[in-house]
């Protein structure tokens, strides 16, 4: 369930990747900024935040090694680049959210935003899964149930989306009519990075072939 290191591309692999992260945080900050309603999992996030009393970037961090143990129970492989995005994306955030302001009675310029931070997380998405050193734990739960289940990625990732919200909108979190916008967007704005990127999100030694009885 872990993927190799590939020592001979390591150094090149986790400069684009921490350009991945960066563009991540860089998205997420752009939707919560935007206050027209956060991505789903930020909806949860942000609760759990403010019932914890921490940074928005540190609840990030805290999630994503909870939900790391759901891909791995459902047998998704993993690798270096998985704990990266865990230690990565929630300090980019912070940093983000300390630089990007929130536009004042500006409507225009909070929609441009809020299809901005879709567009990059579809593209930051498609750029560290493409390194092939592991998905983030958000994605590898989205690839495992898209592996288990034979859905597209686009309604593997609209269904936990759905869930996450739900659960983020009951315990207080900010969701709005933006939120519904990211749950039907994000899945095809991945899809099509992943296209435009020619990423593969499971190479062929990634599938699991079942023992078969051979004949003589």
């Amino acid at each position: 369930m872990l993927k190799p290191v590939r020592w001979n591309t390591f150094i090149r692999d986790l400069l684009v990747i921490q350009i991945g992260f960066l563009l991540y945080g860089l998205a997420l900050a752009l939707l919560i900024r935007a206050d027209l309603g956060t991505s789903t999992w930020l909806v949860l996030e942000i609760a759990l935040a403010d019932i914890l009393g921490i940074k928005i970037g540190t609840m990030t961090v805290y999630m994503g090694f909870a939900i790391l143990v759901l891909a791995l129970m459902m047998r998704e492989k993993v690798g270096w680049g998985t704990l990266a995005n865990i230690l990565s994306i929630g300090p980019w955030l912070n940093l983000w959210l300390d630089w990007i302001s929130m536009p004042e009675n500006n409507l225009a310029l909070q929609i441009g935003m809020f299809l901005l931070g879709v567009l990059i997380q579809g593209i930051a998405t498609a750029v560290y899964i493409g390194v092939d050193a592991g998905a983030g734990p958000r994605d590898s739960l989205m690839l495992a149930v898209h592996r288990v289940t034979g859905f597209s990625v686009r309604v593997a990732r609209g269904s936990i989306e759905v869930i996450v919200v739900t659960i983020g909108w009951l315990l207080g979190g900010p969701a709005g009519w933006g939120t519904l916008a990211f749950a039907l967007l994000i899945g095809p704005s991945v899809q099509w990075a992943f296209k435009f990127f020619k990423v593969r999100p499971h190479k062929p030694e990634d599938v699991i072939v079942p023992a078969m009885a051979v004949e003589d």
